[in-house]
């Protein structure tokens, strides 16, 4: 089932271009560096989710690219952006080969399953 989106045009015209370019910077960022590496984390300082995901990469000998944006007390408004791009609620955001395959939770059921080897072969 797709996520719900509002529709364009339930989007008033007056506000869409304010709309598409929020903090676009960023979300284009993440875009080249899913583009330019098979194993991306995004996350931000002082949360302990993204440093287990990188710790857990490293045990498995997967290589990756860590994008850190800000950390509780600032930046949170351009880590938004990513959330809404995403839809993923929360940090880190893990992407394998282009595709965002959700937390350290998930990475982690991905490495013990043997999947994140099977993708990334």
């Amino acid at each position: 089932m797709p996520r719900p989106i509002l529709d364009e045009s339930h989007i008033h015209p007056s506000i869409r271009e304010k709309i598409s370019g929020h903090e676009q910077d960023i979300v284009r960022e993440v875009q080249q560096a899913v583009a330019a590496h098979p194993v991306v984390v995004v996350g931000m300082a002082m949360n302990p989710f993204p440093r287990q995901a990188c710790r857990a990469l490293k045990a498995a000998a997967v290589a990756y690219q860590y994008l850190e944006y800000g950390s509780y007390f600032n930046t949170w408004r351009r880590r938004n952006a990513l959330k809404m791009w995403t839809g993923w609620p929360t940090f880190p955001m893990i992407f394998v080969k282009g595709t965002l395959v959700g937390g350290a939770a998930d990475l982690a059921a991905l490495i013990k399953s043997g999947e994140l080897k099977k993708i990334l072969a």
